[in-house]
C-alpha cells in the first residue's frame, strides 16, 4: 500500500525536470497538475519563467496535459492562451483523467509522466495508473482550502514513510 505513495522522482520544481533523461527513458508526454505545480493556486496565468519553459519542453518534443482537480473556468483560463491540452475537475486521485490524458495525447502510459505537488492525488494516482511520477515541492505554502486538508494527511503519510525508511528527502 505505501508503495503507490512514494514517487519515482522528487524535485524541487518543475523547472528541475530532466528533460535529457526523460528522452532516455523513452517519454514523450507530461501530465503536468496546475495549482502549486506550475504557479501558485491564485495566479491566474503563466508566469515567463514558465512560459519560457513550456516552449522549451514543446521544442524538445514533449506533449504536455494539464490534469487538476479545479473546475473548467480556472484549468481553461489558464491553459488556453498557451494552447496547452488540460483535463478539469479530474478527481484525482481516480486514474480516469490520467488514463484519458494519455489517450488525448495518443501515447501509451510508459511514454507519459505525471507531475505534481502533491502525494495523495497526484502521486498515488499517477503510481496506481502505471506511470512514473514525479512529485515537486509546493510552488508557495498557502493551498485552498481542500488541499490544506490533504496536506495535514499527506504530512502523517510523509512520516511514517520518512520512520519506515521509505523516503529520504525533507518536506
Amino acid at each position: 500500500m505505501f508503495k503507490f505513495f512514494i514517487p519515482n522522482e522528487y524535485i524541487p520544481s518543475v523547472f528541475n525536470l530532466n528533460l535529457e533523461d526523460l528522452h532516455q527513458r523513452k517519454i514523450k508526454g507530461i501530465i503536468t497538475d496546475l495549482d502549486n505545480t506550475l504557479v501558485e493556486w491564485d495566479r491566474p496565468q503563466a508566469t515567463p519563467k514558465l512560459l519560457e519553459w513550456l516552449t522549451e519542453v514543446k521544442k524538445e518534443g514533449f506533449q504536455v496535459t494539464i490534469v487538476s482537480n479545479n473546475n473548467e473556468s480556472r484549468v481553461g483560463t489558464f491553459s488556453k492562451p498557451m494552447g496547452i491540452e488540460f483535463i478539469h475537475s479530474a478527481k484525482k486521485p481516480m486514474g480516469r483523467a490520467f488514463r484519458k490524458a494519455c489517450k488525448q495525447m495518443g501515447l501509451k502510459k510508459e511514454e507519459v509522466v505525471v507531475v505534481g505537488d502533491q502525494v495523495l492525488t497526484d502521486v498515488f494516482g499517477g503510481n496506481r495508473a502505471g506511470f512514473y511520477t514525479v512529485l515537486v515541492v509546493p510552488i508557495t505554502a498557502t493551498d485552498g482550502f481542500l488541499t490544506r486538508i490533504n496536506r495535514r494527511i499527506e504530512r502523517r503519510v510523509l512520516k511514517k514513510l520518512r520512520d519506515k525508511g521509505l523516503i529520504q528527502w525533507e518536506e
